[in-house]
């Protein structure tokens, strides 16, 4: 007869396995998070010590020790999945969220993964980046047959290396991971003084393409997404990085969406110190102030927070920082509509010229649809931010606890250190070699045309 033990060393000896109706009975728990916001770092209540990590908008599954093996539990399922106020999604993910818990264990753990499939069709999970035995690699059809709905399997392997991974399905996957099955992997080194900063963030890039008043993602989309995301929040829904002034701070970003993305902080300089593939030597580092991130790859970046501020981060395809939006529609900047918006006005009351000055709404808020967000959107201490997607803001302060994540509020800039309106006199503005000299009266021109559009 097999007991549940033989049963799981076998598993480990031939792959990942399916597990028996009398082991489902003493699982692990396999918690649930429903709430969007960004949760506390989970200490290690046993097993080696480290340095916990903070997923932004995210949390990391807890486990329990068993014989000497850390046992997690992820549940696929359906979820809902609040991008920002006022926006929904019907996605795919594990234990309640998408992207799923991010597992943090340490260099020389042996884990035990256990899987329980409440999809409508059949999955897996693939450790992206680890070095394990082929049976747990996690692709369907290849190392293991895919886990059919209502059963679970289990994983067992080592973590023998540490850094920074992901896992995602290998089955289905087109339309599994653009309903947004991922989640992000921490293998923290044996020394929790290895590599040690005071922050350390973690999130993954994702992309979906989700129509103003539906609520599913359409998963043949290749490129022409229209919400931006990071670990399924678009700005304004996802929150700030908060850190000390002078702390050493650890962001790690992983992309599964279907694009690069070139990440880029404002105010200070970073280096990349880790790939999916491990560290990074110090010797083969380089000062950036923006790296670019492959489809499939992990980028950790370091920096001193020397500079306080409210900083932003985010990625520099200006598409990828703006929410839903029509890609069809056409370019109106410098059009004459004077004519022809009075006598649109008569066939349809309240019809306003848009675009011919730019896309910025100056405050001025549209009615929208049911279940999207505005294009551009955000409020900042000094009016619209104007963003939306792949942005958020690294908040530097001084005199922070060490653990204390909570938003401290927009930044109060010395005096006399914030860009203002220059009402004295203007030096000479240099042309271009073979520029058309200015005329006296163009500035004067400009104005007025602007303010007789204004009035109309």
């Amino acid at each position: 007869m097999t007991d549940r033990r033989s049963f799981l060393s076998g598993a480990a000896l031939i792959g990942a396995g399916m597990v028996t109706k009398a082991a489902v009975a003493s699982l692990p728990e396999a918690p649930v998070q429903s709430s969007p916001a960004t949760q506390a770092p989970l200490s290690p209540p046993n097993g080696r010590p480290y340095n916990p990590v903070v997923t932004l908008n995210g949390w990391t599954l807890p486990w329990r020790m068993k014989d000497g093996v850390k046992e997690f539990h992820l549940v696929a399922e359906p979820v809902v999945r609040e991008i920002a106020p006022g926006m929904t999604a019907n996605l795919w993910g594990y234990n309640g969220q998408s992207p799923g818990p991010t597992i943090e264990v340490v260099e020389g753990d042996r884990v035990r993964i256990f899987v329980t499939n409440k999809l409508p069709e059949h999955t897996s999970v693939h450790w992206h980046g680890q070095r394990l035995p082929n049976g747990m690699d996690g692709v369907t059809g290849l190392t293991q047959p895919g886990i059919p709905p209502g059963k679970t399997f289990v994983y067992e392997f080592v973590a023998k290396h540490a850094g920074t991974f992901m896992y995602h399905p290998h089955a289905d996957e087109m339309a599994q991971m653009a309903m947004g099955m991922m989640g992000f992997w921490v293998t923290h080194p044996r020394d929790p003084k290895q590599h040690a900063v005071d922050r350390d963030f973690v999130f993954l890039l994702n992309a979906y393409d989700i129509d103003p008043g539906s609520y599913t993602p359409k998963i043949n989309t290749m490129t022409d997404f229209n919400l931006w995301t990071f670990n399924s929040r678009a700005f304004p829904g996802i929150d700030p990085m908060v850190v000390r002034k002078d702390d050493r701070v650890r962001i790690r970003v992983g992309n599964l969406t279907m694009t690069n993305h070139p990440v880029h902080l404002h105010g200070h300089t970073f280096e990349v110190t880790g790939t999916d593939g491990g560290w990074v030597r110090p010797a083969a580092r380089w000062p950036e102030v923006t790296t670019d991130i492959a489809v499939g790859q992990m980028r950790a970046i370091e920096f001193i927070a020397d500079e306080p501020g409210d900083w932003s981060f985010h990625c520099h395809k200006s598409h990828h920082t703006m929410n839903a939006m029509g890609h069809s529609v056409p370019t109106m900047i410098g059009v004459d509509h004077s004519g022809v918006a009075e006598k649109i006005n008569n066939l349809v009351p309240g019809y306003m010229v848009m675009g011919d000055k730019g896309a910025a709404m100056d405050g001025m808020q549209m009615p929208l649809p049911e279940n999207t967000l505005p294009m551009m959107t955000g409020d900042g201490p000094f009016g619209g931010l104007d963003m939306g997607g792949m942005f958020t803001v690294v908040k530097v302060r001084e005199g922070l606890a060490r653990n204390d994540y909570k938003d401290p509020g927009w930044y109060k800039h010395p005096p006399g250190s914030v860009a203002h309106e220059w009402t004295g006199e203007l030096p000479p503005a240099p042309r271009a070699p073979g520029a058309p000299p200015a005329k006296a009266s163009e500035a004067m021109d400009v104005k007025r045309d602007g303010d007789m559009h204004h009035h109309h």
